[in-house]
């Protein structure tokens, strides 16, 4: 089911890449973007048409810039939109200004964007379900004097976390009371120039885990399936470096537990498309903790894709379009199988 005819594709690199293919296979043409700087980029060269954007020598600025990237998908004959990861990709007025100029994102509504771009709002919605989460605050934190308070009833070490955003920006290890005032800043300030947003929270570190992810698909009729999991444990400064799905040697009661809770999770959000629910396991004792949903399609996805021979991106066409999980041959948890083998993908850093 594909109704859409163009899309404008605002990101640039492999993700724009990835997209243009995936829209070719279903019949779309595409519409890239790029500043001057980014004019011979490999994007540029995959698209039915490209478009410059923004001022010379910005290179990000030009696919931040809303409005611009509107007045493009409309000058260009774009009836939707494919924000990639990064950039546009999780802001939600974003996501409401397509919808206000009738282009379709091929994404979740603004609502689910609003609600998991904030870490307490969908901590409180985890733990109204029953899903475990890190012992933390339950709101963003006004001083470091607060964030010290509550990390002396937690018990130190603790993780300070931006609420707005992901990405591992705006996250900083405080080892002892000393090291919170000028951590708390930091984090703030950090959060404040990534996100637009420098409210904070605090959690009780987790020492050691494993970091696991569920890939899902939701259709607007409320209908969800996991396409299994992914270990993405192996990182540098909070950036995931090796990615292995499905996630190895897990328990399989505790790996179901972990599947359930994505499921619950982005059912009781009303939550349509792709997304990714991330967990902290503890290996010694079993125990796992919600921590974040990703909004959007991730780098990693592909490894999701090589153990399950479903294409996320042409699904996330189709189901904003408005294909049902059935039509797309996905209607339960048995249609999308087990996992065939293993994927791994690694990062150059």
């Amino acid at each position: 089911m594909t109704v859409h005819k163009r899309v404008l594709i605002s990101n640039r690199g492999e993700i724009a890449i990835r997209i243009a293919k995936s829209a070719t296979a279903l019949g779309l043409e595409s519409v890239g973007v790029y500043p001057a700087i980014d004019a011979l980029s490999l994007h540029t060269r995959c698209m039915t048409e490209s478009h410059e954007i923004g001022t010379a020598g910005d290179a990000v600025g030009a696919y931040l810039n809303a409005e611009a990237l509107i007045q493009i998908a409309k000058a260009s004959g774009c009836d939707c939109l494919h924000p990639g990861y990064g950039f546009l990709s999780e802001n939600d007025p974003f996501a409401a200004l397509c919808a206000a100029e009738g282009i379709t994102l091929i994404g979740p509504p603004p609502e689910a964007l609003a609600l998991f771009g904030d870490k307490v709002r969908t901590r409180a919605l985890a733990e109204s379900l029953d899903i475990p989460v890190v012992p933390g605050s339950a709101a963003p934190l006004g001083s470091a004097l607060e964030a010290e308070n509550v990390a002396n009833d937690l018990g130190y070490p603790v993780m300070l976390k931006a609420a707005a955003g992901g990405g591992g920006r705006g996250m900083r290890v405080v080892e002892r009371a000393e090291e919170m005032a000028e951590a708390f800043e930091r984090c703030r300030s950090e959060a404040q120039a990534a996100f637009g947003e420098g409210s904070v929270f605090i959690e009780r570190l987790v020492a050691r885990p494993r970091h696991i992810e569920v890939q899902i698909l939701a259709d607007s009729c409320g209908n969800v399936v996991h396409l299994h999991d992914r270990d993405c444990s192996v990182q540098l400064r909070h950036q995931k470096v090796v990615e292995v799905a499905p996630a190895p040697g897990l328990k399989t009661d505790l790996r179901q537990k972990m599947l359930n809770a994505a499921i619950t999770l982005v059912q009781a959000a009303s939550y349509v498309n792709a997304g990714t629910v991330e967990f902290l396991v503890l290996p010694e004792t079993g125990e796992y903790f919600f921590i974040e949903c990703n909004p959007r399609i991730q780098v990693e996805h592909t490894v999701t894709e090589q153990v399950t021979g479903i294409d996320l991106v042409e699904a996330q066409f189709h189901i904003a379009a408005g294909a049902t999980l059935a039509s797309l041959g996905l209607g339960d948890q048995h249609a999308v199988g087990a996992p065939r083998g293993f994927a791994v993908q690694a990062r150059v850093v």
